[in-house]
């Protein structure tokens, strides 16, 4: 056991020392790489439903994508998302998306964003990178020596023409990197409950004992597991997990919750923030004493910044 750990830990190294001298050059190198990355999208998806449609082949500047591709709203794109969802391939992006992630629309409904091997891969890189920065900035390694636990959505999918469909959070279940395997909770089993109340007991139930150094999700789920755990055992979150030292959360404002956390936990410990999203992970928090988030510019994303009026 002893022996795959030290394996485990030198990849992990390995990974770390790789990905953040790539993280480093892109914030020095901003602008050439989002162009090149512009380029690159471009030339791989001309000839797709939606490259054809907008001229791709003869983009060749940023200007010319402005021009060709107008800024517009998921109605404006349904037409493709309904084709990929009828099984069609070469719509967006070439071939067929490994998953369709749902997101709850806030003016129409339900949302279908395609998930490729591409988009997951950079998902799972700026998750990565996060890790990184936390590790260097902290200049110790304790976190890595413990349980890390992500409370997320039902990684149940659902598969129609030969698509699988689900929640993001539930998708990355599916995808986790090699370096965390052994040490992810919860199960498989007891994050495959449905009803919800019945998954955080599970879930308290499962992780009571455990070295847990790491948590993340959103705000209010991290809320109610502290509040089962509390009223299981009568002790503060920290007597009950004492080396956990970091809370990872996204998808909500933190300040809302942040007290009743603390209070729970016994003590303050570091938090950082995150930005992922069912179209990519835009950005993370770097340093845990600054709110500032750093924006992923070489994570398959480019971006578009229009001035405000």
């Amino acid at each position: 056991m002893i022996s795959k750990f030290i394996i485990y830990l030198l990849r992990i190294m390995k990974s770390f020392d790789r990905s953040y001298s790539i993280q480093n050059k892109s914030q020095k190198e901003a602008n050439s790489i989002q162009k090149n990355l512009l380029n690159q999208l471009i030339k791989i998806s001309k000839k797709t439903d939606f490259g054809k449609d907008h001229n791709f082949k003869n983009i060749k500047t940023f200007n010319d994508f402005k021009t060709n591709v107008p800024i517009r709203d998921y109605e404006k794109i349904k037409k493709y998302i309904d084709k990929i969802r009828k099984g069609k391939k070469d719509v967006l992006w070439p071939g067929i998306p490994l998953y369709l992630a749902k997101t709850s629309g806030t003016t129409s409904g339900a949302k279908y964003i395609p998930l490729t091997k591409e988009s997951l891969k950079n998902q799972i890189n700026s998750a990565t990178y996060l890790l990184i920065n936390y590790l260097i900035n902290r200049k110790k390694l304790n976190v890595l020596f413990g349980k890390v636990m992500f409370i997320s959505g039902s990684p149940i999918l659902e598969l129609k023409n030969n698509i699988k469909t689900g929640r993001l959070s539930g998708i990355v279940n599916y995808h986790e990197p090699f370096y965390l395997k052994p040490f992810v909770l919860p199960s498989k089993k007891t994050n495959r409950i449905n009803d919800w109340e019945k998954k955080i007991d599970k879930i308290a139930d499962e992780t009571i004992g455990k070295d847990l150094r790491i948590i993340g999700g959103i705000p209010p789920w991290i809320q109610m597991y502290f509040d089962v755990l509390e009223n299981k055992t009568g002790k503060k979150i920290k007597d009950i997990f004492p080396n956990l030292e970091l809370i990872c959360h996204g998808g909500v404002n933190f300040e809302p919750y942040k007290n009743n956390l603390f209070n729970s936990l016994g003590k303050q410990i570091n938090t950082l923030e995150t930005f992922p999203a069912s179209e990519g992970f835009f950005a993370y928090q770097n340093k845990t004493k600054e709110k500032d988030l750093i924006l992923q510019i070489n994570s398959g994303i480019f971006y578009e910044f229009i001035e405000l009026s």
